[in-house]
């Protein structure tokens, strides 16, 4: 099991560093000189699934790929399939190949004695009796033989025709293995071993039902074995992979039937690849330009032909498809009613690509059955049945799951003893000896956090490939919990039982799922914990603790609107904020809001909020939850009254309570707009997407184009828009540095970052176009340049020199391509009168620069000033302020809300319309302490729609740029707990 490096201590063994001593052949090992036999011969062995081994590695080594092929694994699972159902077959079988070698063997031995008596014979050999008589014998054996073959031949050409039966449920068998051995391409802890799959596909064999009608075995061997694969690898699967495992083996069986149209289903994970759009978009008013790119890439393809025609020519029936609720199953136009289910979800993907989980979600019920899309619910006692002393238990953890409190339960149950260690610094040590204590007392051991204990992995996988039925008892269990992560051991994976206990999803569930804890559920703590006269105050306030716990949960999947890094907010963090609350109930007489708020807001959950704007929205959220308001019975949480306080103290009432409320949380609860869900629903659909495209190692054919045409096609067009590198002498004659004017600096500062950006990605796209006509050898980088391309991503060796962007391919092309003649223009005639803030590559530096002319001007530090915001009235300007007095700025986007021109103010979105174009804003220095704003939403504006960033060496995180002062007549919370921010660039 080594790695991609080998140890130097191999060296000598490797270059068969030899030499004779005492006559003996020795070669030296470290410290000391051992015999060296001529027979002797080194295997290494990997588990790595692509290793790349360096030259000065491979010239040393003679490299074997191992892995299984799609046809030796059919072959392997026909030989297990014909055991299982015809063992006479089998076994027939197996004789004719030992009577096969038995008999070739008895050929060789003839042929060795007639050279051995040609050789030996003198004179003449046909006065030889012994030599003829030899030879007539050897001539009769061996026509014994051939018979004896043709009879064998004949045999076994009969068993293969009957073998040749059962191969389609080999071919159906070694389809789904490869399906899931692509899984660990999306989360590294999903690795399935050959061994575990072959014994599920025998066990599968053996419990589907029987039948004399071959046809009708198979068809049950091909149903009963798929549902069971489904069923085992949905309990290691995490909840958002559920649906999109269904998917892929739907596809994948598709793939083997050939009812997969390749182009189809291509353009259905990228939405086709193209730098530009030539055709004008006839509904510009509602459908984006990204969407009618997708709409008039689909019309090339052959089942959509006229698609583009049509469309502009009926924008008033489309646009009824594109505002129903119920998009997924609306019916198509006249024209398009013929489409079948899969295409259907192609035209579903450029019109409202926030329904095609759902349309996924039917096709897989069409396709598969129901079945395939409601997965087992988790079963801890049939995981541990699964299980025996040599397979660990992996708990794959999730934010907010914590399963040591189902386990503890559990292992009661069984009456069986634990003893549990959380993995970090220094545990390593403490955690081998609990492990062999528990193999020598047959108890069980649980380590924690294992993704935490990186260096100690190694170790681990050491420990457990030790532990053999001989030094443990069968009593004993490991369970690990970790989050995915690719240092953990893919051994100790495949041969362990993986299963995943995610907290409840919905905001209903959540709140019930808080009600039966073992804490509020304790009728001791519940009803005697506070006086008498506290007690409806008390619980009250619990129930608003409560409902805060399964916002702040639920908020997670509104993803950067909801929270800028998804926290593990979890039972541990609500069971301390009770216990405080009832101590602060009883001891005060008036009920310390404040105390309250801070032990909860800022140490307990606030305590994992690394992102001060997380911090500001979830210090919003709990003041809604705890505060006066909340002991007023039938107090109405949400704006529609659907969620109120019960007038109640009984536990089983609130319960009751809590079911009356409805299973689908509204954005409202959150006081967030309504297209939140539609930002939700296309955050899903685009994280099925990129999934499935993780899967997607090998570039399959985009139908009548090669991949390679592809990627030649689109790198050649990349190449004959890539402007020439700037010239920065030009730029340091325009703009020298000057004390006065910083923005020179920038100017020269971001050329020189562009023009590195450019020298990544030009010869990149020469060299693969040269590899692709097989000039140059194509490298691993080159083949994940093109692989992007061919996806329409943007390759990661272009990411690592660019600045931060979520576009594909085609967008990040055309806004680089802007950005380049931007700075172009300003660098041959002078610097705009409107800068496009989204322009920069380093935003920071303008900002600076901006503050720096003005302090410089006006004599002042620059630590005493920040800037003021005003919002100008028109969309352009011809000429803008002085330098030394800030910048007119555009290019930002509003997400959450827009900006009302006729009022003047910060307002709703419109239905539908997810980003909105902000005004031009000036950006104004002033003296800090002459700032007195009022009537402002304190909105941050991030470079991306991620939001999530982390923190550079330059002291900014780099995502967040600033807070941009916005008008509103709307209180700030309002727009805090929506999330609402500014973007410089968005997603297409």
């Amino acid at each position: 099991n080594i790695g991609e490096t080998l140890d130097a201590a191999l060296e000598p063994l490797l270059l068969k560093l030899t030499f004779k001593q005492g006559g003996v052949e020795c070669i030296r090992l470290g410290d000391s000189t051992v015999e060296y036999s001529p027979d002797f011969r080194f295997y290494m062995t990997t588990k790595l699934p692509n290793p790349h081994y360096l030259p000065e590695v491979a010239v040393k080594v003679t490299l074997v790929n191992f892995m299984i092929t799609p046809d030796g694994l059919e072959d392997q699972l026909l030989g297990i399939v014909v055991q299982e159902e015809r063992p006479d077959l089998a076994e027939e079988k197996a004789r004719l190949i030992v009577e096969g070698a038995e008999n070739s063997r008895k050929l060789k031995e003839l042929e060795d004695n007639i050279l051995h008596i040609l050789s030996s014979s003198s004179g003449n050999i046909l006065e030889d009796e012994s030599a003829i008589n030899a030879l007539n014998s050897s001539k009769v054996l061996s026509n014994e033989i051939a018979e004896k073959q043709t009879i064998a031949e004949q045999t076994e050409k009969n068993i293969d025709i009957v073998r040749a039966g059962y191969r389609p449920t080999a071919f159906h068998g070694q389809l789904l293995y490869f399906c899931i051995a692509d899984l660990a391409s999306i989360e590294p802890v999903y690795q399935y071993s050959l061994t575990w799959f072959s014994n599920l596909f025998q066990s599968g064999i053996r419990n589907s039902e029987k039948s004399d009608v071959l046809d009708q075995r198979l068809l049950n061997l091909k149903d009963y074995f798929t549902y069971s694969l489904y069923c085992n690898v949905c309990r290691s699967l995490l909840e958002k992979d559920k649906l999109l495992f269904a998917f892929l083996l739907t596809i994948k069986i598709m793939s083997g039937d050939g009812t997969l149209n390749e182009q189809e289903w291509y353009f259905l994970l990228t939405g086709g690849v193209a730098m530009e759009n030539p055709h004008v978009n006839p509904a510009s008013d509602w459908l984006a330009d990204k969407q009618w790119g997708e709409v008039c890439r689909l019309s090339s393809l052959d089942a959509f032909q006229g698609l583009r025609e049509t469309f502009s020519e009926d924008v008033a029936v489309w646009r009824s498809l594109y505002d129903t609720n119920n998009a997924h199953r609306a019916p198509l136009p006249a024209r398009w009613e013929r489409l079948n289910k899969f295409q259907r979800m192609l035209m579903l993907r450029t019109l409202r690509p926030d329904r095609v989980t759902l349309a996924v979600q039917d096709f897989v019920v069409e396709m598969m059955g129901e079945r395939f899309v409601k997965p087992p619910p988790f079963d801890l006692a049939a995981c541990y049945a699964d299980s025996n002393a040599l397979s660990p238990l992996v708990f794959i953890l999730s934010p907010g799951s914590d399963p040591m409190a189902s386990l503890l339960k559990f292992a009661g149950s069984v009456k069986q003893q634990v003893s549990s260690i959380s993995l970090g610094q220094g545990q390593g040590p403490i955690a081998e000896r609990m492990i062999a204590r528990a193999q020598e007392e047959g108890t069980w051991v649980v380590l924690q956090n294992c993704h935490l204990a990186v260096s100690w992995m190694s170790a681990f996988e050491g420990i457990c490939e030790h532990i053999t039925n001989d030094n443990t008892k069968p009593e004993f269990r490991m369970w690990c919990t970790t989050y995915p992560s690719k240092d953990f051991p893919v051994s100790v994976l495949q041969n362990g039982v993986k299963m995943t206990n995610e907290p409840p999803k919905g905001f209903r569930a959540n709140l019930i799922g808080s009600y039966a804890s073992d804490l509020i559920c304790d009728p001791e703590f519940f009803d005697n914990s506070v006086a008498q006269e506290k007690e409806k105050d008390f619980k009250a306030l619990l129930f608003g603790l409560c409902i805060f716990h399964s916002l702040v949960q639920e908020r997670r999947m509104f993803g950067p609107l909801g929270w800028n890094i998804p926290y593990e907010f979890n039972e541990s963090d609500l069971r301390i904020s009770i216990k405080q609350l009832a101590f602060f109930v009883e001891q005060f007489d008036e009920t310390p809001f404040a105390a309250l708020r801070y032990c909860t807001g800022e140490c307990n959950y606030g305590g994992r909020v690394t992102d001060d704007k997380d911090r500001r929205c979830l210090n919003v959220m709990l003041a809604r939850c705890y505060a006066p308001d909340i002991k007023s019975p039938g107090f109405a949480i949400s704006p529609s009254g659907a969620y109120t306080v019960p007038d109640t103290v009984i536990h089983s009432e609130f319960v009751e309570h809590i079911e009356k409320f409805p299973l689908v949380a509204e954005p409202e609860l959150f006081m967030m707009h309504e297209n939140a869900t539609i930002t939700k629903d296309r955050k899903e659909t685009s994280g099925l997407f990129s999934s499935i495209l993780l899967t997607q190692g090998e570039t399959s054919s985009a139908g009548a184009k090669s991949p390679d045409v592809v990627m030649d096609e689109v790198a050649a067009d990349i190449l004959s828009k890539l402007p020439a590198d700037f010239n920065l002498e030009l730029a340091q004659v325009r703009y020298p540095v000057r004390w006065e004017e910083s923005l020179n600096t920038v100017l020269q500062q971001e050329l020189v970052r562009f023009n590195d950006l450019i020298r990544v990605i030009r010869p990149s796209l020469v060299d693969l176009r040269k590899a692709i006509k097989g000039t140059v050898v194509m490298s691993a980088e080159l083949e994940k340049v093109g692989n992007a391309m061919f996806f329409g991503l943007v390759p990661s060796l272009w990411l690592g020199k660019s600045y931060p962007s979520l576009k594909p391919l085609g967008g990040y092309v055309n806004d680089l391509l802007r950005r380049l003649e931007t700075f172009q223009t300003w660098l041959e005639s002078e610097k705009p009168a409107v800068f496009w803030i989204s322009g920069f590559y380093f935003t920071q530096a303008f900002l600076t620069a901006l503050l720096q002319n003005y302090a410089r001007h006006e004599k002042l530090p620059v630590d005493a000033l920040e800037f003021d915001f005003d919002v100008m009235p028109k969309e352009k300007y011809s000429k803008g302020p002085e330098s030394t007095n800030g910048a007119y700025v555009d290019g930002l986007f509003f997400d959450g809300a827009r900006w009302c021109r006729d009022k003047q103010e910060l307002a709703d979105p419109l239905p539908k319309q997810l980003f909105s174009a902000a005004p031009v804003i000036w950006f104004r220095p002033v003296e800090s302490d002459k700032l007195h704003p009022t009537n402002v939403y304190d909105c941050p504006v991030y470079k991306t729609t991620e939001r999530r960033g982390v923190l550079a060496t330059t002291g900014h995180s780099s995502n967040y740029l600033m807070y941009v002062r916005i008008p509103s007549t709307q209180p700030q919370h309002l727009w805090i707990s929506r999330g609402v921010a500014l973007v410089t660039s968005l997603d297409d």
